[in-house]
């Protein structure tokens, strides 16, 4: 065995690197500062009730010029201030809402929906009354991101079932992925927010501060309205091009045994390519999905396709990441496709949860980036722990360190965890340091919620932003 501690990994942004996304806007600007492609001004869209409407637009204006940050706290770097989203600093972008960008929802309407008597009846009813006017701006404005603001009780009434209510059939009814799965094919990103999320008040109960939400909510606007990336991995030049592909599975919402596969593709950049594979089978032992060397093969085939076509060439090297251990099924339908390929190098890892735990000698949990290597193959990653740069260990809970298991091996295992390490930073929907599963895997879990409500015969958007 073998106990070390890994470096936090560096990020690129517009003039330098740092380890935090948001020391790094702040004082280097956005990564893609310099791509001609790049927006720098945002129309956003707005959906919403009067009252929220309002709330918004108060919030936005907040963004502009800036919030304080927690005063209350000694920890400067977790509770960073928000210096405010414009043309000359940090995301170098303006916001831009107007009347004509905005779709007002009636009090009436609202009203009507939260009365009804079934909550499938209430989801159903208001990811229609979202869809008509999405749908409006979508295909009548020029729009970058459309925000959808909704009033507290109207999100109570689709999130919670009333006390001797009609059952739901079985069937899952969740109103965030049914509305983003109904307006994928309009081709703007959505991003849902509640009212009271956005209402300007000192910090209460659970919510983030103010700061803190800002910085999250204008990364994530950043991020799905401009469709390039405000911060990257950091490049080593001596490493050969790999893709890293994250493989997931999602229940039909019915819930019974019929699942689907899909896999995303990231390159270095962390451009993604998003797939839908086909259903699956469960393994009567452990109830766990797997391919047959068939759907693996063409998964990876069709993956690696995608790949191409999108950045016209080939990786050197493909790392998979799965949530549960590979099957020698898996393992030659992935191989096949690889050699058909013509690519050497990779690497196969499974990454877990597991009961083992570590304890340091003070009061707080071990470093992020903690590795205990066990053999060659396998070992234990803290990607949630003590943050150097924060000072502190910023969760409520003791952390769970994932267990790392390499099936196909090119890299050392070392290698392999400061890359899951890396990746686990690079979600675009939070500014926070410390994400715990790598984005190959991250992302699978929130597109197969939404997946799981496309239809089979639609075309999902490839794009990370449409399901985040």
């Amino acid at each position: 065995m073998k106990l070390t501690t890994l470096a936090e990994p560096l990020l690129g942004f517009g003039t330098g690197t740092h380890v935090c996304p948001r020391t790094g806007i702040e004082h280097m600007g956005v990564y893609d500062k310099r791509d001609e492609l790049r927006r720098t001004e945002l129309r956003i869209g707005v959906v919403g009730r009067g009252e929220g409407v309002d709330l918004l637009d108060e919030w936005l204006a907040q963004c502009r010029s800036g919030i304080e940050r927690k005063k209350e706290s000694k920890l400067l770097n977790l509770f960073r201030g928000f210096g405010g989203i414009n043309q000359s600093y940090g995301f170098l972008t303006r916001l831009i809402n107007s009347p004509q960008y905005t779709r007002t929802l009636q009090k009436s309407e609202i009203t009507a929906i939260v009365k009804l008597p079934s909550r499938p009846d209430r989801v159903e009813r208001a990811v229609e009354l979202y869809y008509e006017q999405i749908r409006f701006l979508a295909e009548n404005r020029s729009v970058d991101v459309i925000v959808c603001v909704m009033p507290n009780e109207m999100f109570d009434s689709v999130t919670t079932s009333k006390e001797g209510e009609e059952g739901d059939s079985g069937l899952e009814h969740n109103f965030r992925r049914i509305l983003k799965a109904k307006c994928m094919h309009l081709g703007t990103p959505l991003q849902l927010v509640r009212e009271k999320t956005i209402l300007i008040t000192k910090q209460a109960g659970e919510q983030q501060d103010p700061a803190t939400k800002a910085w999250n909510f204008c990364t994530a606007l950043y991020y799905k309205g401009n469709r390039t990336i405000p911060w990257r991995l950091v490049e080593e030049t001596a490493k050969l091009r790999s893709c890293y592909i994250g493989i997931g599975f999602y229940k039909s919402r019915d819930g019974e045994t019929v699942s689907s596969s899909l896999a995303q593709v990231f390159d270095e950049f962390g451009h993604g390519i998003i797939l839908r594979g086909t259903p699956v089978s469960i393994d009567k032992k452990n109830r766990h999905p797997y391919l047959s060397e068939d759907q693996a093969y063409e998964l990876l085939r069709d993956a690696l396709d995608e790949y191409d076509r999108a950045l016209q060439h080939m990786p050197a090297r493909i790392v998979i990441h799965k949530s549960s251990r590979f099957r020698d099924s898996e393992r030659k339908g992935f191989l096949r496709a690889l050699d058909e390929k013509g690519i050497r190098v990779k690497d196969f890892v499974a990454i877990t949860d597991t009961d083992i735990r570590l304890f340091g000698d003070g009061d707080y949990p071990p470093k992020r980036g903690t590795m205990l290597a066990i053999t060659e193959t396998e070992g234990l990653l803290y990607t949630r722990g003590t943050v150097d740069f924060y000072k502190t260990y910023p969760g409520a809970y003791v952390p769970k360190p994932l267990k790392i298991t390499v099936y196909e091996q090119d890299s050392s295992l070392e290698n392999l965890c400061e890359e899951i390490l890396g990746l686990t930073k690079m979600n675009w929907n939070n500014t926070q340091m410390d994400g715990r599963l790598p984005i190959t895997l991250e992302c699978a879990r929130k597109i197969g919620d939404i997946m799981k409500y496309v239809s089979p015969t639609e075309k999902p958007q490839v794009s990370y932003s449409f399901y985040m």
